[in-house]
């Protein structure tokens, strides 16, 4: 039986190895996609992916299958029965970030038609490549990332710290930052 090497960070966990075999630095370029990601991203801020990945499904349920327009209409009483739901994580500032974010995330999709073309205008629609050998190289936060946070808080994205955008970034593929002796590696690098 051949021995497949892959990042460390999934560790035994059957979710985040599934995950990252078939999900992360894979280049995503629908928007739901990627409000998905950002928005899940936000909810993970001081907390594990883990926990997030493992809350998945009942976040997609609470939210309506991650559909930006209509999280962008809730109201109070939306948020009060997502504030009960023990399913996701239950923390108002977020709920209302999700909301602030779907009504931004519409508005730039107005401005350059879709989120895909501003967000991955930040590479030159092309995915950065990084060449990491261990696990402790991995930044959490870089000055790409700084720019793109910036930007998007000034289009009144909430949650979306430079360390949350370059989590996003990793999930999304906008940059590869699979270790090179992962097998994930070179197989996404030549997406």
């Amino acid at each position: 039986m051949k021995i497949i090497s892959r990042c460390p960070w999934p560790a035994d966990d059957k979710l985040m190895i599934k995950y990252h075999d078939e999900e992360w630095g894979v280049p995503v370029h629908n928007d739901r996609k990627l409000f998905e990601f950002l928005l899940l991203e936000g909810f993970q801020a001081g907390l594990s992916w883990r926990t997030i990945l493992h809350k998945r499904k009942n976040f997609r349920k609470a939210f309506d299958n991650f559909d930006f327009n209509k999280i962008a209409k809730y109201d109070k009483r939306k948020i009060n029965s997502l504030m009960k739901d023990e399913g996701i994580i239950r923390n108002k500032l977020k709920i209302e970030a999700a909301i602030a974010n779907a009504k931004a995330f519409i508005q730039i999709r107005k401005e350059f038609g879709t989120f895909d073309k501003y967000i991955w205008s930040f590479i030159n629609y092309k995915p950065i490549n990084n060449k990491f050998t261990s696990i402790k190289e991995l930044p959490a936060r870089t000055e790409l990332s700084d720019k793109i946070s910036e930007d998007l808080k000034k289009r009144g994205f909430k949650f979306v710290g430079s360390t949350v955008i370059y989590a996003h970034m990793q999930a999304t593929g906008m940059v590869n930052d699979h270790l090179v002796s992962c097998f994930r590696y070179h197989q996404i690098k030549n997406i």
